[in-house]
């Protein structure tokens, strides 16, 4: 399986998060992909730079596309999220099945004609609590396997507020409707998700610390002590999955602390797409 993953963090936004949790979100999601898939071919590229047309054939040459999240924000006119939207419109033009975690469902709703705005009250951090799949959602492919109700890594200061054409909500929670989405559009068909299921929880604890700043401001916290207690918990809980006591304070059950389980929308992706493509 020949895979694309398509980043869209600037320069600036990879190294810092290389330097807070040891990698860029491509290659962390890159990482993710060869743990469930070992044989796969890997490519690594960036969505939001350079000025030269999107080669469709280029992109046809691959299984599967898949966005990582990034701190884009789909609602902002900037070069980058123009680029990140032409992108993704190749990407539908040439019929590559394609998938997406947060910033990921974002653009590939925005290129398809949706729209993105700030969240309120502004940011999901830490963890989506009791998604639930829609009628729609419950038959999914994508959403194969999840209970009831789940809870997933989420890090996101901004959700669909309008759907594009073509598009079906698979699951959603009550403060975000949109947390697991289908578009078709054009050739293509993407899946994707507003939540991380490629993130360990040591990458979430390091993403609080990143943005404490920004949680204190918003109220998930009284300081940045309180964040940084909070992350060492869940960096705690990473080392020791077993720990009752950590699990039960966080409020984390099998869902969160089970890797295959956690990744479970990306391993349903995958499978739909071998199937597909006969491997």
């Amino acid at each position: 399986m020949k895979i694309l993953v398509a980043g869209s963090e600037t320069p600036d936004e990879r190294d810092a998060r290389r330097d807070g949790a040891g990698a860029s979100s491509a290659e962390t999601y890159a990482e993710t992909l060869r743990t469930l898939r070992p044989d796969a071919a890997i490519d690594i590229i960036s969505c939001v730079e350079g000025d030269e047309p999107v080669n469709v054939w280029d992109l046809a040459r691959y299984h599967a596309i898949v966005f990582p999240g990034s701190p884009l924000q789909m609602q902002d006119e900037t070069p980058q999220t123009r680029r990140a939207a032409r992108f993704m419109e190749a990407v539908y033009e040439s019929g590559t099945p394609s998938f997406g975690s947060c910033a990921g469902l974002q653009i590939a709703s925005v290129a398809a004609g949706g729209v993105c705005k700030r969240r309120q009250p502004r940011m999901e951090a830490a963890f989506a609590r009791r998604i639930t799949a829609t009628e729609a959602g419950r038959e999914h492919p994508l959403l194969s396997g999840r209970p009831a109700a789940w809870d997933a890594p989420a890090m996101h200061s901004s959700e669909i507020t309008r759907l594009p054409p073509g598009a079906t909500v698979l699951a959603g929670t009550q403060t975000t409707p949109v947390q697991a989405i289908e578009i078709r559009r054009a050739n293509g068909i993407f899946w994707g998700v507003q939540y991380h299921p490629e993130l360990t929880l040591a990458e979430i604890a390091a993403s609080l610390r990143r943005q404490s700043g920004d949680l204190v401001e918003e109220g998930l916290a009284a300081n940045e002590t309180d964040v940084s207690d909070y992350a060492g918990r869940i960096d705690a809980l990473d080392r020791a999955p077993d720990r009752r006591d950590l699990s039960w304070q966080l409020g984390l059950d099998e869902e969160v602390l089970d890797p295959r389980r956690r990744m479970r929308e990306i391993r349903n992706f995958l499978d739909h797409v071998a199937e597909r493509s006969g491997g």
